[in-house]
């Protein structure tokens, strides 16, 4: 009977996992106040996964904008996890010295 509880729980600790946020492809300047909100509604849930896979584009606005994500997420006791990160937002990240602070996961090998 307990085995069923904690299946139970857990099933319902995943169901209750938000969708990731998905960055979008152009993420530059002009798509910031859509993701902006995106990513305000994300922290209500104490956890943020983002997707950034499919970044083709960005720039330091977005970086900047991901890095008080960070910040905010830290103030509140708040995790934060990637589903997957695109070449360009690596590069982009750790030029500005941004990789670590953004827990981007380690790129692998070409």
């Amino acid at each position: 009977m307990a085995g069923k509880q904690a299946a139970k729980r857990d099933g319902e600790r995943q169901a209750a996992a938000p969708a990731p946020v998905v960055l979008p492809a152009d993420c530059r300047m002009a798509a910031q106040a859509a993701l902006q909100a995106e990513l305000l509604e994300a922290l209500q849930g104490g956890g943020v996964t983002l997707d950034g896979s499919g970044v083709e584009r960005v720039d330091t606005a977005a970086l900047q904008l991901l890095v008080l994500l960070r910040r905010e997420l830290d103030r509140r006791g708040g995790t934060l996890a990637w589903r997957g990160t695109s070449e360009a937002l690596n590069d982009a990240a750790g030029l500005l010295g941004l990789a670590r602070i953004l827990e981007l996961p380690a790129a692998g090998p070409a």
